[in-house]
């Protein structure tokens, strides 16, 4: 019988033991958001929340209760752009890193 892991799983252990990646994966869901991409934005801030503060430490710093912050970050989510921002700030804050947003010609 093949081990097999669950993928939440996989990606909480990558982010506690690999900073990189998890500054890849809030890189990645920054950059999905500004592209227009907010659903798959929310799934892997999502993941990266699970995999940091957890909702009830993201609840706590938001001032949000976890189930709205859950609500949120759900598939069908829809999170203002204060709560967006908040959420970010949270995690820019549990990993240690800054954002910083460069514009190109397309």
């Amino acid at each position: 019988m093949a081990l097999t892991r669950d993928f939440k799983e996989t990606v909480v252990s990558r982010v506690k033991s690999d900073p990189a990646f998890a500054q890849a994966l809030l890189d990645e869901a920054v950059n999905l958001f500004l592209k227009g991409e907010p659903d798959i934005a929310r799934l892997v801030l999502r993941d990266l929340v699970n995999a940091t503060v957890g909702f009830e430490g993201l609840a706590l710093d938001i001032h949000k209760s976890s189930k709205s912050v859950h609500r949120m970050l759900s598939r069908s989510g829809n999170p203002t752009m204060e709560n967006f921002s908040a959420i970010i700030t949270a995690i820019k804050k549990a990993l240690h890193v800054d954002i910083k947003a460069q514009v190109v010609p397309g």
